[in-house]
């Protein structure tokens, strides 16, 4: 029991660095090397987890989406109507995305950077099935625009990865007001009347 919570201990490690290392070099300035010595681990245990650089990559990225989507979606009631589901929803996203700045930060590199493969991207999107259940039965009932899901997604939830990015830059810091007023915002960009 002992050697396999070690075991898991040093993957987790291994993925905490990871995030942090692209977060703050890149994924091409971050070498398994140093996601290694960061972890505190030899360089040969990474493939005692990741077949390589770009799997672990794929790997981290999968599980902080199923992080992100399951804090998203805890208290979402898909018998809600459209509009309190939606904002139930897009505020749990803009907390998260506060609370855990790392994680989201990663989560957006990823999302604007080919650094993720395809079917890794795909597996993401997955984990958020909810979300597009949720504007599927909103086009439906002519509440939300007909448009594509990642029209609806970039107006709509991408914002909030600028936002984050701007306060961690301490240029500006959302204040509950302003949550409300971003949230309208994105409301405003996706309802249909």
């Amino acid at each position: 029991m002992a050697q396999l919570q070690k075991s898991i201990d040093k993957r987790n490690a291994l993925i905490k660095a990871t995030i942090e290392l692209v977060n703050n070099n890149g994924f091409h300035a971050t070498p398994m090397s140093k996601i290694a010595k960061m972890a505190n681990v030899s360089p040969g245990t990474i493939y005692l987890y990741f077949e390589n650089k770009q799997d672990l990559v794929n790997q981290t990225y999968i599980e902080v989406k199923a992080e992100y989507t399951k804090y998203a979606f805890a208290n979402y009631n898909e018998d809600a109507c459209v509009e309190k589901s939606f904002e139930v929803i897009w505020k749990r996203i803009a907390d998260f995305k506060l609370k855990e700045c790392e994680y989201a930060f990663f989560l957006a590199q990823c999302d604007n950077t080919p650094i993720i493969d395809e079917a890794s991207r795909q597996e993401g999107i997955k984990h958020l099935q909810p979300l597009l259940d949720l504007w599927a039965r909103g086009k439906q009932e002519g509440v939300i625009k007909p448009i594509d899901d990642y029209l609806l997604y970039a107006y709509s939830i991408n914002p909030l990865s600028f936002l984050l990015t701007i306060q961690k830059r301490a240029a500006f810091t959302l204040s509950k007001n302003q949550i409300e007023e971003a949230y309208q915002a994105a409301w405003d960009s996706i309802k249909l009347k």
